[in-house]
């Protein structure tokens, strides 16, 4: 069982290149036959809502052209349109999600989510493939060592100083869920891998902003998240490949 999943995650991992040459928000013959599901179909808000609404937000987001994009609101989190959510929770997983900054900009890709957590101000609660404007947004300087920087487990664990990002274009974001190991790859390279549910886990944990969060991202399965920071970002090209 372990070494069949290992050769289908090289598989997938194998294609990402291919994808860019994909037409944008399709699945081609390969990756339907592969098991993938479009978590987005480019045109309408099937599937989504808002983490802390029963329909998807009716204002700060917008479809345009195949893109999916949060509107710029002023800087501040889940205040505007607020983030959004899928409609139903994933367990074992690939996810993959092109993304393009503005400048300046901050938003995230979060997994695990629960938002039941978090009723109040604020993002809803769980693991984030952070998406920020190095150069330019301030919350790159902030907490420990760069773990708020482009591509970071947020909070938690730095992504490289170096890694391949595309400077005003799109870029390729994919998290590999499977059990408790969990990577983050940007543009076809890993930058981040890490194990849930372990000791090394929780001390990074109550050493972050999620030390009061009960039992942070240890969760079996979870919602997937689009985050509103207050910047303008765009998204398409949502997909999911659930493992075994």
């Amino acid at each position: 069982m372990i070494r069949k999943t290992i050769i289908t995650l090289l598989i997938a991992i194998a294609t990402l290149s291919l994808w860019a040459q994909e037409k944008p928000n399709t699945l081609s013959e390969s990756e339907k036959n592969g098991g993938w599901q479009l978590l987005w179909d480019g045109k309408t808000t099937e599937g989504w809502r808002g983490a802390k609404l029963d329909h998807f937000p009716t204002k700060g987001w917008s479809i345009q052209n195949g893109i999916l994009k949060v509107h710029k609101s002023g800087g501040a989190e889940s205040s505007n349109g607020g983030d959004i959510v899928t409609t139903r929770a994933y367990k074992n997983f690939i996810l993959k999600v092109d993304f393009k900054i503005t400048e300046g900009a901050n938003s995230g890709i979060k997994y695990f989510v629960d938002t039941n957590l978090n009723k109040g101000q604020g993002s809803a609660i769980g693991c984030e493939f952070q998406i920020l404007d190095d150069m330019k947004h301030p919350d790159a300087k902030l907490g420990v060592k760069g773990n708020r920087t482009l591509g970071s487990l947020y909070d938690l664990i730095p992504a490289p100083e170096e890694k391949p990002y595309r400077s005003g274009d799109f870029n390729t974001a994919v998290v590999i869920v499977n059990g408790n190991h969990v990577q983050h790859w940007l543009n076809g390279i890993k930058i981040i891998e890490y194990q849930r549910n372990s000791q090394m886990w929780q001390a990074l944990v109550n050493y972050s902003k999620y030390k009061n969060w009960p039992n942070f991202g240890n969760a079996e399965e979870g919602l997937i998240l689009l985050q509103d920071h207050g910047d303008e970002v765009w998204f398409r090209n949502i997909k999911i490949k659930e493992l075994e």
